[in-house]
C-alpha cells in the first residue's frame, strides 16, 4: 500500500482565496462575444442588461489573473469544501494496472455537483445589486438544484426552465428544486414566444439546452429585477470553478504527486475549465506540461465533429454570439441520459485551448459509459453522475493502456458529481434497453449549414 492517503484533504486554511482566470495568461486570447444585431463585441452596458454587472465585469476581463472571493462566499464554500482529492485504489487493483489513479470529488453537497461553486457566487452578486430574482435553464437539473439552494440562502427568486426530456426522466431533482423554492417549468414551454415558436418548428421535442437558455433569457430581461445567470459555458462560471483545480493542484503538490493526465467530461465546458485552469496556466508559463483530455458524447460531440465559428449560445437566437466550437445552435441532440452534456457549444475559453492544441478531445458512446460507471461504482462505493463517467469511461482506458506498456502514469480525473438522481437511465442500462446514438454527418451538416454568416 502506497504511502499517499485514500483521500487527500486540505485544512480550511488551505482553501483558495482567489479564483484563477486563466485567460489572463493567454497570449491568444478568446474571440469576444458579439452584439448580434451589430456583429461589434459587446459592451458592458449591453451585457449588464441580462447578467447581473459584476458578473458582466469578469465575463469581459481577459487581463486579471486573479479575482478575491468575497468572504460570504468563502464562508458558504466552507460547509462543503475543500473537497477530497481521492486515490482511486481499488479501481487501480481491478484493472490490475501500474497506473495511479485520482479523481477530485465535487459530490459532496446536497447540489450532488460542482454547480454550487459558481451558483454561489452568481447569487451573492444578485443579491448585492438588489435584484428579486433570477431566471436560468438546467439539463440534468444538477445547476438548477446548485441555483435554488443558492437563491435559497440569498432569499431571491428562482425561475429555471429545465430541458423537457430531463424535467420527464428525473422528478426527483425537479422536487429537490422546488423544496427550495424554485419554479421549475419544462423547456420548451408556451409561456414564452421563443418558446411556443420552438415548440412550432420542432413539434414534440424533447428540448436541449439552448432551446432552455432562450427562455431563460425572455424571462429575465421581460420581468423588472431579474437577471439570467447560466451554470456553464460562460467565462465568469469557469472562473469561478477554478477553485476545483486550484485545490486539485493543491492537494497534488501537497505529496508531491506530478499529474501526467487531466481528464474530465464536457458539455458547455464548466467543470473541466475550472479542474484544468491552473494546470493548463502552467503550460501557457512554460512551467510544467500535462496531457490534458476532454471528453464527449458521441451523441453531441461539439469539439470532435464541430466547427470553430461564431454562432448564437441559444436555439432562440436571442442571446450573444460566441466563437466556440459548435454544432449549430438549431442542433437537438438525441434523448440521452447525460442531460448535463446535451449543449450544442463549447466554451470560447475551451475551445480556444482546443484550438491551440493545448488540450484533445474524445468522444465515447452511452453504454460504454455506462459500463465504466458500473465498474467504478462496484470498486469505488460512489455511483457517479451520467456526466462525470464519460472522464471514468477514459481514465480507466487510459489506466488499461498503462497496463499493456507498463507505465506508472499519474491520472487526475474530475468526478464532477452523483448519479443517484439518475436511476431511469441506469435501470435502462441494467435492463438492455439502453442504445447509442451518433448523429450522421448529414444531420450535422442541416445544423452546421445554418450557423450565422460573421
Amino acid at each position: 500500500m502506497s504511502d499517499i492517503p485514500y483521500k487527500i484533504y486540505l485544512e480550511e486554511s488551505e482553501m483558495p482565496k482567489q479564483w484563477y482566470n486563466v485567460r489572463a495568461d493567454m497570449k491568444k486570447k478568446p474571440a469576444p462575444i458579439l452584439n448580434p444585431g451589430t456583429l461589434q463585441p459587446v459592451t458592458l452596458q449591453e451585457l449588464s442588461g441580462i447578467f447581473c454587472e459584476e458578473l458582466a465585469k469578469q465575463e469581459l476581463d481577459d487581463t486579471t489573473p486573479y479575482f478575491d472571493i468575497p468572504a460570504e462566499i468563502r464562508d458558504f464554500y466552507k460547509m462543503y469544501r475543500p473537497s477530497p482529492l481521492v486515490r482511486a485504489y481499488c479501481l487501480e487493483k481491478k484493472l490490475d494496472t501500474p497506473a495511479h489513479i485520482y479523481y477530485k470529488f465535487e459530490g459532496n453537497n446536497t447540489s450532488g455537483s460542482h454547480k454550487l461553486n459558481s451558483a454561489i457566487a452568481q447569487a451573492y452578486y444578485a443579491k448585492k445589486q438588489g435584484l428579486k430574482g433570477v431566471t436560468t435553464e438546467t439539463g440534468a437539473g444538477q445547476w438548477g438544484t446548485a441555483l435554488s439552494m443558492a437563491c435559497s440562502y440569498f432569499d431571491l427568486d428562482c425561475q429555471v426552465y429545465m430541458v423537457k426530456v430531463s424535467y420527464e426522466q428525473k422528478p426527483f431533482r425537479r422536487e429537490v428544486m422546488r423544496t427550495y423554492g424554485a419554479t421549475v417549468t419544462p423547456s420548451p414551454s408556451m409561456n414564452t414566444e421563443v418558446g411556443r415558436r420552438i415548440n412550432a418548428e420542432f413539434p414534440g421535442t424533447t428540448g436541449s439546452l439552448g432551446c432552455a437558455i432562450s427562455e431563460a433569457v425572455e424571462a429575465a430581461v421581460s420581468q423588472e429585477g431579474y437577471r439570467y445567470v447560466l451554470g456553464s459555458v460562460l467565462s465568469q462560471v469557469l472562473l469561478h470553478q477554478s477553485v476545483i483545480g486550484l485545490e486539485a493542484k493543491a492537494a497534488l503538490d501537497k505529496y508531491g504527486i506530478k499529474a501526467d493526465m487531466i481528464i474530465g467530461c464536457a458539455g458547455g465546458g464548466s467543470n473541466l475549465g475550472g479542474l484544468i485552469s491552473p494546470f493548463v496556466g502552467e503550460m501557457l508559463r512554460g512551467e510544467n506540461q500535462y496531457e490534458i483530455i476532454a471528453v464527449e458524447p458521441a451523441s453531441c460531440p461539439s469539439l470532435t465533429r464541430g466547427v470553430y465559428a461564431y454562432d448564437f449560445c441559444d436555439t432562440g437566437k436571442v442571446c450573444p454570439l460566441a466563437k466556440m466550437y459548435t454544432l449549430g445552435s438549431g442542433f437537438i441532440p438525441s434523448a440521452n441520459h447525460a442531460g448535463g452534456l446535451r449543449y450544442h457549444g463549447m466554451s470560447s475559453v475551451v475551445s480556444e485551448l482546443y484550438d491551440q492544441k493545448l488540450i484533445s478531445a474524445r468522444s465515447v458512446e452511452q453504454t460504454s459509459v455506462f459500463e465504466a460507471a458500473r465498474t467504478f461504482a462496484r470498486v469505488e462505493g460512489i455511483l457517479p453522475a451520467p456526466e462525470s463517467s464519460h472522464a471514468i469511461r477514459v481514465a480507466i482506458d487510459e489506466a488499461l493502456k498503462c497496463k499493456e506498456t507498463g507505465e506508472a502514469k499519474n491520472i487526475v480525473f474530475g468526478l464532477t458529481g452523483t448519479g443517484y438522481f439518475d436511476m431511469v437511465a441506469y435501470q435502462k442500462f441494467n435492463d438492455g434497453e439502453m442504445s447509442d446514438y451518433i448523429p450522421t454527418d448529414e444531420d450535422l451538416k442541416k445544423s452546421i449549414d445554418m450557423l450565422p454568416k460573421v
